[in-house]
């Protein structure tokens, strides 16, 4: 399975070495380091996941010594190692460019955003294809641009006052609660993805 996680990575190295220089430009000119590192992190692990739906990829995969479980397997983790490595990047040129620290509590709700919807892409990519969540995204960007233009006009300023808010609080119970949940969730997407790939005929 070590071999699976080694060659997602390695498949998405060019596109790595392509986005780096893009985040250190949009933390050279401020934009949100949460927003920056939650839409990078999903590209870059949806990216690697539909390089890999290709019948003729799921085949040979299917045909090395590797059980479906660890085919699934290595994609959870390699996701949480490629999303670990955007988190790294953006900490360090944060504090290269701005000379501080990203708080925990920002990288506590980065994570916890790209795991949940990790838990709901993944198994919904296994049982259709990933290019229906593109269609399904671009829709509700669509959706989302309407809402903005239209009926709520001050949406942005009102996501942004509750990141505000979920940041400033200092109930540490319930940033344990909501990362045992995320766990749980993830855990439960997880087997959830194995199940449905031992299904598929390919």
């Amino acid at each position: 399975m070590l071999n699976l996680i080694r060659k997602d990575i390695l498949l998405q190295k060019n596109g790595i070495l392509i986005l780096l220089p893009a985040l250190f430009i949009y933390l050279f000119f401020g934009t949100s380091i949460t927003w920056v590192s939650i839409v990078f992190s999903i590209v870059i692990i949806m990216d690697v996941f539909s390089k890999d739906e290709k019948s003729s990829t799921n085949l040979l995969l299917n045909a090395l010594p590797y059980t479906r479980n660890e085919i699934v397997s290595s994609k959870y983790i390699g996701a949480i190692i490629l999303m670990t490595f955007v988190l790294l990047t953006i900490s360090v040129g944060n504090w290269i460019i701005h000379s501080e620290m990203v708080q925990w509590k920002q990288l506590l709700l980065i994570t916890s955003i790209v795991v949940i919807f990790i838990s709901f892409a993944f198994p919904f990519c296994y049982l259709f294809k990933s290019r229906y969540l593109m269609n399904a995204s671009i829709v509700l960007f669509c959706l989302y641009l309407v809402i903005v233009n239209t009926f709520i006009v001050d949406l942005n300023d009102r996501i942004r006052n509750i990141v505000h808010t979920i940041l400033s609080l200092e109930n540490t119970q319930l940033y344990l609660f909501v990362t045992l949940s995320v766990v749980l969730l993830y855990v439960i997407s997880w087997i959830l993805s194995i199940r449905i790939y031992r299904r598929k005929v390919f």
